[in-house]
């Protein structure tokens, strides 16, 4: 039996293998798993190390990466390898609209209400005699080491690794909860209910089931949840989802945004990894998702990454040069999606991008060692192509303009930091929306809140579900043409 040692954040760890396995594989099974957002097929180069001793010979990604590639590199007997040092995302989003009401909580002296998203996880802990916030607590999620996003994860698990991928999310989940009561002084055995809230997929993930009917047409989970199971041996409650591609966490945020009381024609969209859109008309709440990709969580990017200290999260220009500014006013590190898209709408502003997405240089520079490439620019254009395809389509499903709408509510970690003017500049944001944009932040997490806080609202839940209109964008051909020509930046320097 071979031993790997593992140096990272200056602590040693051992593990002991046998076989040939990845290296991936066994920093899986000890809990160091590092990212791969391609999915472990050696092209995003994210899981960089440096590594000695019995290995196999660098591959043709790994040589093209310079260095060795963890989701590459085959262990052949005793080695060592030294990760990256890990570092938690310094704005991972937790706040949303203040949860106030009636107080008619769940069971027990106090509660938790998570939100498991495809790429950040979140949980607020509360006092359920008061309703008072105790505590919270975020975390990566741990699955984006299988596959940055939910197709990816869900082929992982069809592929065996669904135990793997449940046990990331549940050890995720109790680590937060053992977290945030260690900040509140609370014994965690006092929290009795759990609300957990998250995407179809992540759902599934969850609880173990099979995401089969996920994964193939006509894509129609055979599960929709709604439902109390246990839970790290609690009573949780998991909200009801809409449909395969549009979960829980759409429900909980048009919940919590009151979306469908609004007498007027209103857009709810969170923009992520999966763009879930809603758009409420006459009692009808019309829905759909589209599959945008994670470059705005930063994968994908050459030198793209989460919200940690040192990303380059706002950029604009100042006395004619272009100007950055980085989480914590670190050295910048890379650039996370905020400062993506507001670097690709200086870019354009200043004509270094066409309209096409055309670069006119094969390097942009944003700070020291930062920079962005073409192809970060194309990543930039689809995924902002899916997510504005989207809102035209919904919009023409429900016989509604731009101008119709009294209001866009902008939910989840990465809206929460979007510069509405760069969003509109690339063209993400209809423009005839920039001034009725209204960030509410995690509206999901805020959603399971108001449930776990008051169970009346759980009637509320369950006719937005009764309401909702799935607007299919697979093989669409309204979508398809929306697509195409979103696929342009909009015109004008």
């Amino acid at each position: 039996m071979a031993k790997l040692t593992v140096w990272q954040n200056g602590i040693r760890q051992d593990a002991f293998f046998e076989g040939a396995p990845l290296l991936s594989a066994v920093l899986v099974d000890m809990g160091l798993a590092v990212q791969q957002p391609c999915g472990g097929r050696g092209r995003c180069h994210k899981c960089l190390v440096k590594l000695e001793g019995m290995v196999s010979p660098p591959n043709a990604h790994e040589q093209q990466a310079g260095g060795r590639l963890a989701c590459q590199a085959v262990l052949l007997g005793d080695c060592q390898a030294v990760l990256p040092s890990s570092q938690e995302m310094a704005q991972i989003q937790v706040d949303g609209q203040r949860v106030a009401g009636v107080l008619n909580p769940m069971s027990g002296p106090v509660g938790a209400a998570a939100d498991i998203g495809t790429t950040t996880l979140a949980l607020k802990l509360y006092d359920l005699k008061t309703g008072a916030l105790l505590a919270s607590a975020v975390r990566s999620n741990p699955q984006a080491a299988v596959a940055a996003d939910v197709m990816g994860r869900i082929g992982a698990a069809l592929q065996g690794a669904l135990p793997r991928l449940q046990q990331m999310a549940t050890d995720a989940l109790e680590r937060m909860l053992q977290d945030a009561c260690q900040r509140a002084n609370v014994p965690e055995s006092d929290v009795q209910s759990l609300v957990v809230t998250g995407n179809t997929t992540m759902l599934y993930l969850l609880t173990g089931r099979s995401p089969l009917s996920l994964s193939r047409a006509p894509f129609q989970a055979d599960h929709l949840f709604g439902e109390w199971i246990d839970l790290l041996g609690k009573r949780a409650y998991l909200p009801p989802c809409i449909n395969a591609f549009v979960g829980a966490d759409i429900t909980c945020a048009v919940l919590s945004s009151n979306l469908c009381a609004t007498p007027q024609a209103a857009l709810l969209a969170d923009v992520g990894t999966n763009g879930e859109i809603a758009l409420w008309k006459e009692g009808v709440l019309h829905v759909t998702s589209t599959a945008a990709g994670p470059a705005f969580e930063g994968a994908g990017i050459h030198m793209g990454c989460g919200s940690i200290p040192g990303a380059i999260d706002s950029v604009w220009m100042e006395d004619g040069a272009l100007t950055v500014h980085t989480i914590g006013e670190k050295p910048a590190v890379g650039v996370c999606g905020s400062g993506l898209v507001d670097a690709i709408a200086v870019l354009l502003q200043q004509g270094a991008i066409e309209e096409t997405g055309a670069a006119n240089s094969p390097r942009f520079d944003l700070a020291n060692g930062v920079y962005l490439l073409p192809g970060d620019v194309r990543n930039v254009q689809l995924a902002k192509a899916a997510i504005a395809a989207g809102i035209r389509t919904l919009m023409h499903t429900a016989n509604t303009r731009p101008q119709d709408l009294k209001v866009m509510y902008l939910a989840g970690g990465f809206g929460s930091h979007l510069d509405i003017a760069s969003a509109v500049r690339i063209g993400l944001i209809p423009e005839e929306l920039e001034t009725k944009v209204r960030v509410i932040g995690n509206a999901s997490l805020t959603g399971a809140a108001e449930l776990l806080l008051n169970t009346e609202r759980m009637e509320d839940l369950h006719q937005i579900v009764q309401c909702a209109r799935h607007a299919e964008l697979g093989g669409n051909p309204w979508f398809n043409e929306a697509y195409m020509e979103e696929m342009l930046f909009p015109g004008g320097g």
